[in-house]
């Protein structure tokens, strides 16, 4: 039986070949779209062990959280550029869901997240969602409700108004673009509850601010921020 299986998998690799997203490499099983080497060379920052870290300081005196963290550093032309690239833009869902999932194990690991109640994606304008095929943050939850055994909740919030991009934008520029964009949908699901807004990048962090900030009116919220990276300013 496992000799069968092993050439089952030998064909189908041949007529559908799987390789690491990040270097092209076939030496990896069919459950991951990372190798090993991938996997050991992003650049985590361990940021879910500590207490006061870059991304809760981001926050001070403009959201109020209870933990904050982010898995990996963002820097240009690196494997996390071209990884992200894939992720958004290249339709490999796959990758996200495995982001998440090492998300998902880390925060588990790492107790300082434990008592979160769902999870929330932050939410994109519904044109662009339709355009990219899917919520990039919403994947990453998905991937980390496997791990973490709590739901996602994708309608709590909405983004019902088109937004410039942030790119090139400044810390107040980001604000001001961001300002009452988000909508609570359905504040009865996520009042009295410990939620984690999830996102892919922070930056500013103006972006995470707005939905948070309409999040916390749903009353006796408590709230949590992670992402998958963060960026070099």
């Amino acid at each position: 039986m496992i000799q069968l299986k092993e050439i089952k998998e030998s064909v189908l690799h041949l007529l559908f070949p799987h390789v690491c997203a990040g270097c092209g490499s076939d030496i990896l099983n069919t459950e991951t779209v990372l190798c090993m080497k991938c996997i050991d060379a992003m650049p985590e920052t361990n940021f879910e062990l500590h207490a006061n870290n870059p991304v809760e300081k981001t926050f001070i005196g403009r959201l109020p959280l209870v933990n904050a963290t982010a898995q990996f550093y963002f820097t240009k032309e690196s494997l996390m550029q071209h990884l992200m690239h894939q992720f958004k833009y290249k339709s490999n869902r796959e990758l996200g869901l495995q982001f998440g999932k090492i998300m998902g194990d880390q925060l588990k690991r790492s107790g300082r997240f434990d008592d979160i109640d769902a999870l929330i994606p932050l939410p994109l304008f519904p044109a662009k969602e339709k355009r990219r095929g899917y919520n990039q943050a919403t994947l990453l939850c998905l991937g980390m409700a496997e791990s973490m055994r709590i739901p996602v909740f994708e309608k709590a919030i909405i983004r019902p108004q088109h937004t410039e991009t942030q790119t090139k934008k400044g810390r107040i520029e980001r604000w001001k673009n961001m300002e009452g964009k988000f909508v609570l949908a359905d504040p009865d699901q996520i009042k009295n509850k410990h939620l984690l807004l999830v996102d892919d990048v922070v930056t500013t962090g103006a972006t995470l601010e707005s939905c948070g900030i309409e999040m916390l009116k749903a009353g006796n919220v408590k709230l949590s921020v992670a992402t998958l990276c963060i960026a070099s300013r």
